[in-house]
């Protein structure tokens, strides 16, 4: 994802979910693939950091793109990555989180469909 007005509207469809350290945003659309956005604050940590948490989320998506779940109504899921200040951890952890929030979203997303 790319530009202010992508980010902003996942971040108006409040959906939102948090594992650990990270918070996970989804807004369903009519793409036929994932796509994933990071936003992470100065807050985090120098760049350095900050680019490695980065790195480490986009291999996660890289690795789990075919796994996520798609909304019942067609397309894909915009997602959104945020995070608080935290000891870096392994990727297999980042992973974890990341699987288990927007699992935890989906079926948010798909209960407010049903209703």
């Amino acid at each position: 994802m790319s530009g202010n007005a992508e980010f902003e509207a996942v971040f108006e469809a409040r959906l939102r979910k948090s594992r650990g350290p990270i918070t996970v945003f989804l807004r369903a659309t009519q793409n036929n693939e994932p796509r994933i956005g990071l936003s992470v604050g100065r807050k985090y940590g120098n760049a350095v950091v900050r680019g490695r948490f980065k790195r480490m989320m986009r291999e996660v998506f890289r690795h789990h793109r075919f796994e996520l779940p798609t909304p019942s109504c067609g397309g894909a899921y915009d997602i959104v990555v945020t995070t608080r200040r935290h000891d870096a951890m392994t990727i297999d952890s980042y992973s974890d989180f990341f699987m288990e929030a927007v699992q935890a979203a989906h079926r948010t997303y798909e209960k407010r469909v049903e209703q």
